[in-house]
């Protein structure tokens, strides 16, 4: 079977708890950080925020974007590791009720759990125990479903460990030799701080379209705006998107850039914006959309993701989409 997008990411079961400014000063981590906890960590804190919780169900980065793009239509396939768990059979149920197909591989440990605290002001701080993720390895890859696939997708979360990076490699080596194009997310601003040399190797090497926001692209290219280091990014890749919050996004393909105006709406909660978004170019770059069309279909999933608590969205207004490809 071919599929427009074979995605690449850490499987995740998801918690959301929604916390004070104070509880979260109690925790001690920062705002808007994403951090790598172990296993007592995590025990640790989803007991001090169970009354809080608001939210449990399958996700990750890359699954959040290839379950957006089922939605919009599009046909995706999602890869990772999973532990023999409850978790994971949960998730791997998930994904196939969300029309996504899966080539997770179960393994004997702990499914990956990320605790997303959500504060007043819709920031989030995400803690993640990755568990069995760590383990994928190039053994997990199905090279024949990523040869049939028109995009490859993968997060710079699964540059950790030393098999991850050689899952990743055998992917776009893969993905290279077949003609698939490869999209790369930078993720997070603290796996740039941690693999900046090797996300601009691979990019240049294998990537075609690069995502990221405005704070992650501005350390990769060391630069000071986001226009600049949009332009920057030509010097790694042909295309590049970059998401401003509620500045909108700019789309950068060849030399030719496209400002992309945000979609006003009351932010509740920013988990998984940058994933549905990416669903959206994804969605419009392998359905022959116009470029300007394929920005503003990202940037209305994005609003719409932000205006609700969670990651995702559990259904779409057809009507509205249907007015932006007009």
């Amino acid at each position: 079977m071919s599929y427009d997008v074979f995605g690449m990411c850490n499987p995740l079961y998801d918690i959301q708890a929604e916390i004070s400014e104070t509880l979260l000063a109690e925790t001690e981590f920062a705002k808007g950080g994403m951090f790598l906890i172990e296993g007592e960590q995590q025990k640790a804190l989803v007991a001090r925020i169970h009354r809080h919780i608001v939210n449990a169900e399958s996700g990750g980065s890359g699954a959040n974007t290839m379950i957006g793009l089922a939605m919009l239509g599009g046909s995706a396939c999602y890869a990772g590791k999973i532990g023999d768990d409850e978790h994971g059979k949960l998730y791997t149920e998930s994904l196939r009720d969300k029309d996504v197909a899966v080539s997770v591989k179960a393994g004997h440990g702990v499914t990956g759990i990320c605790v997303v605290l959500v504060t007043p002001d819709a920031e989030r701080t995400l803690c993640t125990y990755l568990g069995i993720c760590r383990e994928l390895n190039a053994a997990d890859v199905d090279t024949d479903a990523i040869g049939q696939a028109n995009y490859l997708y993968v997060t710079g979360y699964l540059w950790d460990t030393e098999t991850q990076k050689e899952a990743v490699l055998l992917a776009m080596r893969t993905a290279k030799a077949a003609g698939v194009k490869i999209a790369f997310s930078l993720s997070d601003p603290f796996c740039v701080s941690r693999h900046k040399a090797d996300f601009i190797a691979i990019t240049k090497e294998y990537v075609d379209l690069l995502f990221g926001n405005h704070e992650e692209m501005i350390a990769l290219t060391d630069t000071t705006t986001p226009p600049e280091a949009l332009a920057a990014t030509a010097a790694y890749c042909s295309m590049a998107a970059m998401t401003m919050g509620g500045e909108g996004s700019l789309l950068r393909e060849g030399d030719r850039t496209v400002s992309i105006a945000p979609y006003a709406v009351q932010a509740v909660d920013t988990t998984g914006a940058g994933d549905i978004y990416a669903s959206g170019i994804l969605y419009g770059l392998t359905h022959g959309l116009p470029l300007e069309k394929t920005g503003q279909l990202a940037s209305y999933l994005a609003a719409q993701v932000v205006s609700k608590l969670g990651p995702r969205l559990d259904s779409l207004d057809r009507a509205a989409i249907s007015a932006i490809y007009d």
